[in-house]
């Protein structure tokens, strides 16, 4: 049975935008899940250290029939893919970073992967995009997505111009 699965996306180096198309297609390719929606591109601030490149973000769902863990494998080899070197520096830039926010109704912490993902409810860059697809969601914990959206500021977050995303424009014509 498949899972919807709900998937940040985020990349401030090498051609930010190109990497989240790149990053959509490798989704929509990945075996036992179909890719179902893909919000606007966003601009945001960085999180952690100021002194680099604005992130461009999105998020994506999907029905996969892929476990969490092998859904996280396969994200991971799409960063390495596409020149994702994982440092100590947290929170600092990077070519392409795929998050698992949301696993249908799953909630799981394990030393490789905390579902529903823990920094989801303070990130801008993640409930907007996310109301964006599935504004009546609820949380696996019962909080509305409603009351989220009210208590995160944007902090800056702007969507990118359409013409910027032409994988939404992709999706929107294959499904009328």
């Amino acid at each position: 049975m498949a899972e919807r699965s709900y998937i940040g996306l985020g990349a401030n180096l090498i051609d930010p935008v190109a990497q989240l198309k790149q990053a959509v297609a490798a989704l929509a390719l990945l075996p036992a899940t179909q890719l179902r929606q893909v919000s606007q591109f966003y601009s945001s601030k960085p999180m952690g250290p100021q002194d680099q490149p604005d992130y461009v973000n999105a998020v994506a769902a999907l029905d996969t029939e892929l476990s969490a863990q092998q859904l996280l494998a396969a994200l991971q080899q799409i960063e390495l893919q596409q020149g994702r070197e994982r440092k100590a520096e947290r929170w600092g830039p990077r070519t392409l970073d795929l998050d698992i926010l949301l696993y249908g109704q799953l909630q799981l912490t394990t030393a490789q992967l905390t579902i529903p993902h823990y920094g989801m409810r303070q990130r801008e860059f993640v409930i907007y995009p996310l109301f964006e697809l599935a504004p009546e969601l609820t949380l696996p914990d019962g909080t509305p997505l409603t009351m989220l959206i009210k208590q995160v500021p944007l902090n800056g977050l702007q969507p990118l111009p359409l013409a910027a995303h032409p994988a939404l424009c992709d999706l929107a014509q294959a499904e009328s």
